[in-house]
């Protein structure tokens, strides 16, 4: 028998889309998102980034790990139990060693709660680094293309 395998979310136009659930864990005691789990599933939206992009050519299982060293968050409207959001991560650039995300939870096409998040690679002892020339190259590949100026 095979295992049920969890989604892991697709890229569109320039964006990762995961879909969750909202359960009971996630909300507090009237049923509404506690502000802090949207933190959790932006998190999600990236780990399951990384996944679908996959390491860089020869950089072997794991190219490496991130910290978030920032985030920026907004909340425009509450998500209750049982809603079905799409998290929505779009890779911005880098600056430097740091990793920008814009990432967004949705329901029904209506953002509810947005963040700007900067991360950073580090070693696996804790230390930042500099992402090496495939990481850069492959990351590229998945930064939608700036709008024309106008």
């Amino acid at each position: 028998m095979n295992p049920i395998a969890p989604d892991c979310g697709r890229f569109e136009t320039g964006a990762h889309i995961l879909g969750v659930r909202v359960y009971y864990e996630d909300t507090d005691f009237t049923g509404v998102v506690y502000h802090a789990n949207y933190l959790r599933f932006f998190e999600r939206g990236r780990s399951e980034f990384l996944r679908v992009m996959g390491p860089p050519e020869g950089a072997g299982e794991d190219p490496g790990a991130f910290a978030v060293v920032r985030v920026e968050i907004d909340f425009r409207s509450p998500a209750r139990i049982h809603d079905a959001l799409v998290i929505r991560t779009i890779f911005k650039g880098m600056k430097g060693p740091r990793m920008i995300f814009y990432q967004t939870a949705e329901r029904d096409g209506r953002i509810l709660c947005e963040a700007n998040v900067i991360a950073v690679p580090i070693h696996a002892d804790g230390r930042a680094r500099r992402p090496s020339a495939a990481e850069l190259a492959l990351w590229g590949r998945y930064r939608p293309p700036d709008p024309p100026a106008g």
